[in-house]
C-alpha cells in the first residue's frame, strides 16, 4: 500500500508538469485552432535559459530560491519573446490557410528550435543544480520532495489564476469573443491579433515555468528534453479536451497517474524486466481509447464553427 501512495504521489507530481505545458497548447488552440507542437520546445528553451542562469550566478552566494527564482524570471521572459517571435513570423501570415500548413509549420519550427539550442548550448545533458531542500518529506510511509510539493502548488495556482483572468477580466472576455468569431469581435472593438500574441505569451510563461520545474525534478536538461513532453501534454490536452482548460490540468493529471501505475503494476508483473522505460506506453494507449469512445475529451467543449 506504500508503493501504491507513492506511486500515486509521483503520477500527481507528473501530471502537474503536463497539466502545465496541456494548458498551453489548450489556450491556443482554443482561440485559433491551432495545434503549436513547438510548445515543448519552448520548455526546453525555459529549462536551458534556467541552466544558463543558475550556472553563471553559481558563485553569487544567493540561496538556492533566489537563484531558481532569478533563473525563472529570466526563462519566461526569453521564452515569452521567443513564442511572440513565432507567432508573430511564422503562424501569423498562414493565419488564413489551409489548417495543414500552420501544422506543418509548427513541426518545422519544433525541429529548428532544437537545432538553434542544439548550436547554442550544445547537445550533451547538463546536470541541473539542486536548489530546493533535498530532504524528502515524509507523510507517514509515502515521501515527497520539496521541490514536488512547489510544482503541485504552482500548477493548482496557476490554473485557478488562469480561470480568472479568463472568466473575470477584459482580456478573458477579448480570449473568448476572439475564440467564438474573430471578425466579428474586431467589428466589437477586440484586437484579435493582440489576443492571440497574448495568449502565445501566456503559453510561454506556462512552458517556461514547467520547464524549470522539469529541470528541477529530473536533474538534468538537454537539447531534445522538450519533445517528448509536449507530446505527451499535447496527449493530456486531448485527454480532458482541448480548448477546455480545466479539461487540459484533469487530462494531465491523469495521464501522469496512468504512466506512474502502469509502469509500476508492470514492473511488478515482470519481475522488473519492464516498468519505467515502457512508461510512455501508458500514455498512447490512453489517448488511442478516449478518441475511440468519446472524441472530445473527458470534459471537452465543441468548438464553435467560424466558417
Amino acid at each position: 500500500m506504500e508503493i501504491f501512495f507513492q506511486q500515486i504521489i509521483n503520477g500527481l507530481v507528473l501530471g502537474s508538469m503536463y497539466a502545465l505545458v496541456a494548458l498551453g497548447y489548450t489556450m491556443v488552440y482554443g482561440i485559433i485552432n491551432l495545434i503549436n507542437f513547438a510548445h515543448g520546445e519552448v520548455l526546453m528553451f525555459g529549462a536551458l535559459t534556467s541552466w544558463m542562469v543558475v550556472t553563471a550566478m553559481a558563485e553569487s552566494g544567493l540561496p538556492g530560491w533566489a537563484l531558481l527564482l532569478i533563473s525563472a524570471l529570466c526563462a519566461i521572459v526569453v521564452c515569452s519573446a521567443l513564442n511572440f517571435s513565432i507567432e508573430k513570423l511564422a503562424y501569423r501570415p498562414l493565419r488564413n490557410a489551409p489548417r495543414l500548413a500552420p501544422l506543418i509549420t509548427a513541426m518545422g519550427v519544433s525541429l529548428l528550435l532544437q537545432t538553434v539550442a542544439m548550436i547554442i548550448w550544445k547537445p550533451n545533458p547538463k546536470p541541473f543544480p539542486i536548489l530546493l531542500p533535498s530532504d524528502p518529506i515524509d507523510l507517514g510511509g509515502p515521501v515527497i520532495s520539496v521541490t514536488q510539493c512547489l510544482i503541485l502548488g504552482l500548477t493548482a495556482s496557476i490554473l485557478a489564476a488562469l480561470m480568472y483572468l479568463v472568466n473575470k477580466t477584459k482580456l478573458g472576455r477579448a480570449m473568448r469573443a476572439t475564440a467564438e468569431n474573430p471578425r466579428v469581435a474586431a467589428l466589437m472593438g477586440v484586437k484579435p491579433d493582440f489576443v492571440i500574441s497574448a495568449t502565445f505569451v501566456i503559453g510561454a510563461v506556462l512552458a517556461a515555468v514547467a520547464g524549470i520545474m522539469w529541470a528541477a525534478n529530473y536533474g538534468t536538461v538537454q537539447h531534445t528534453m522538450g519533445f517528448l513532453p509536449g507530446l505527451k501534454a499535447f496527449t493530456a490536452a486531448v485527454l480532458g479536451g482541448i480548448g477546455n482548460l480545466a479539461g487540459a490540468v484533469v487530462g494531465g493529471l491523469l495521464l501522469g497517474l496512468v504512466e506512474a501505475l502502469g509502469a509500476g503494476y508492470l514492473g511488478d508483473l515482470t519481475g522488473g524486466v519492464l516498468g519505467s522505460h515502457y512508461a510512455d506506453i501508458f500514455a498512447f494507449v490512453a489517448l488511442i481509447l478516449v478518441l475511440t469512445l468519446r472524441p472530445q475529451g473527458l470534459l471537452g467543449e465543441r468548438v464553435a464553427d467560424r466558417a
